[in-house]
């Protein structure tokens, strides 16, 4: 038997931080996303829907649930202008309200812990099928200072099949549990290498890697 402990240092982990942003086009090339100021991750759906059997509750079952999110930042890759429904007649003459078309995400969320800080280790998320929904945007006159404004997008996800696992449109993997060997192989794929350019990973990939 072991008794509970608490407030062990270094076990007073805390999340803070987003960085390493990359947009993954439509034919899975990976561009960075600079100017990135958050992803407000917002699941939708998985209520439970309980039942009953002569007025007594017998079954409590969660309803699926989708990965949803809004990105807020201060700028977008110019190769982002399709995804948001803006078309390239040439010359710099641009068209909105064009069909927007779906993409891929990554980034990267800081892990900390009352040692290390926020360098302790970090999560790295996959977002797959993402379809964007720009918001409001308010220009205004320049006052005393400039005041970058944000732009944001609401995006919405279609699950893809994740082997013998429920379909899902997002992955999350925890550098301290996967190993340094595994975080490399990722990245070179994420990031790209000085031989091979930057891509998403397909689920089977993932799977492959990280999978026991």
């Amino acid at each position: 038997m072991t008794k509970l402990e608490w407030n062990i240092v270094g076990e007073r982990y805390y999340e803070a931080g987003l960085d390493r942003g990359v947009l993954f086009l439509s034919d899975g090339m990976g561009v960075p996303w600079n100017g990135l100021i958050s992803v407000r991750e917002s699941p939708s759906g998985g209520e439970p829907k309980p039942y009953y059997l002569d007025g007594i509750k017998y079954l409590n079952v969660a309803a699926s649930e989708e990965f949803n999110a809004t990105i807020d930042a201060f700028s977008s890759p110019s190769e982002f202008g399709p995804y948001e429904g803006v078309g390239s007649i040439g010359n710099g003459l641009f068209i909105t309200q064009q069909p927007r078309k779906s993409f891929g995400l990554a980034y990267r969320t800081k892990l900390g812990n009352d040692v290390n800080a926020s360098d302790h280790s970090y999560k790295l998320h996959i977002v797959y099928n993402a379809l964007a929904e720009p918001s409001q945007r308010r220009n205004k006159t320049l006052g005393g200072s400039a005041e970058p404004i944000t732009l944001s997008w609401a995006i919405s996800t279609t699950p893809v099949v994740m082997g013998t696992h429920k379909p899902s449109g997002h992955l999350v993997i925890n550098a301290l549990e996967a190993g340094e060997t595994r975080m490399d192989e990722l990245e070179d794929i994420l990031y790209g290498t000085v031989s091979s350019n930057s891509r998403l990973p397909s689920p089977s990939e993932m799977i492959s890697i990280f999978g026991v």
